[in-house]
């Protein structure tokens, strides 16, 4: 019998399933590998954003220290500021007190200068006094002298470019405050400082030692009055403008030298103003002694500009000297004044056509 001729397969049953099972080993291979990979992948992930945050907060926490800081460099800044302000304040404070020492040191030198004159002046007078007292037959005519100047026998003979020769005599003292000081830079000090600085002025300590002086050579028969000026004019003595007084009385004359003492130079300077007080008095004055350190700042009113050149002062000279009663002598003691140039040239003019004086004392006089 004739063997029947088998057919082969190649896929069989067997080979299918040794196929399937090497594809499924392949893919729990491929399965095992993806999620350890997950599993490195989520790890790196914790990681990198734990250090994310970690690094946030380091810059959270430098933003917080950089405001702190900049808050210490504005609060540094700021002191900075105050404290350089504050220097240059104590530098300008330290340079006025300088100049405030220049100034009292100079006055204390002046003032010794003017007491050692003085020494040497009373004991010459006293030495003159001996030896008139032992042989000379006359003596000054009476009547030329009402007091003694300074109650030390000071020469009222020192000076005699000034003669009080009126039976009026007006006396008008400049009270602005130029009459602080010689030097501007010392005026604007002293204007700042107190009443009792401003009438301690060494100026306006010799101011009042004039009128002093002035006041010890009026004839006893005469009539005198003292006018303080600045922006205005009055008499020195409160109620009693426009009136006289007796040269005589020695308690009126004491009156009016102390309220001279006690007023406090300040403001500017009006010229024609005052000129314009002497008119309205009844009687006019017979001679007028003008005490001043320079040309007016002002005229009636103080204007609108805040700073005057030496022509418009010159032309408030002008204006001033027209406001003059005719045929009265004026005689001026100009006190120094720097920087005031045509002050004397001007006053010159004015006493030359007045027929009176001009006279500007030296240092230590009166």
């Amino acid at each position: 019998m004739a063997r029947r001729k088998r057919s082969v397969e190649v896929f069989s049953l067997s080979f299918l399933d040794c196929i399937c099972c090497g594809f499924g080993a392949v893919i729990l291979f491929y399965t095992i590998i993806s999620a350890q990979s997950g599993i490195d992948r989520a790890r790196s992930t914790d990681h990198l954003l734990a250090e994310v945050n970690r690094l946030e907060e380091e810059v959270l926490e430098g933003t917080r220290n950089l405001v702190v800081l900049r808050n210490a460099l504005d609060k540094t800044e700021s002191e900075t500021a105050s404290a350089a302000k504050r220097a240059q304040q104590l530098l300008a404070e330290l340079k006025a007190q300088q100049i405030q020492m220049s100034a009292y040191d100079e006055t204390s030198l002046a003032r010794r200068q003017r007491i050692e004159k003085l020494k040497a002046d009373i004991q010459a007078l006293e030495a003159g006094t001996r030896r008139l007292e032992a042989g000379a037959a006359s003596r000054a005519p009476a009547g030329q002298e009402v007091q003694s100047f300074r109650n030390t026998g000071g020469d009222r003979r020192y000076i005699t470019g000034i003669k009080v020769r009126g039976k009026r005599v007006l006396i008008l003292v400049d009270r602005s405050a130029s009459m602080l000081h010689q030097d501007l830079v010392n005026v604007i000090l002293l204007r700042n400082s107190d009443e009792a600085k401003k009438r301690a002025a060494s100026k306006w300590r010799r101011a009042i030692d004039t009128v002093s002086w002035i006041v010890t050579q009026l004839p006893p028969d005469a009539q005198f009055q003292i006018y303080g000026f600045n922006t205005k004019a009055e008499a020195v003595v409160s109620g009693s403008t426009g009136t006289w007084h007796n040269a005589n009385d020695p308690l009126i004359r004491a009156r009016n030298l102390e309220a001279l003492s006690a007023l406090v130079p300040d403001n500017g300077t009006s010229l024609i103003n005052a000129f314009t007080a002497v008119k309205s008095m009844n009687p006019l004055p017979d001679q007028i002694i003008l005490i001043t350190d320079g040309l007016p700042t002002q005229g009636k009113s103080p204007g609108f500009r805040k700073y005057i050149d030496a022509g418009g002062r010159a032309r408030l000279f002008d204006d001033a000297v027209g406001e003059l009663p005719d045929r009265v002598p004026v005689d001026v003691i100009l006190l120094p004044m720097k920087g005031d140039l045509p002050a004397a040239h001007r006053f010159w003019q004015l006493t030359r056509l007045t027929r009176g004086t001009l006279l500007m004392p030296s240092k230590d006089w009166p």
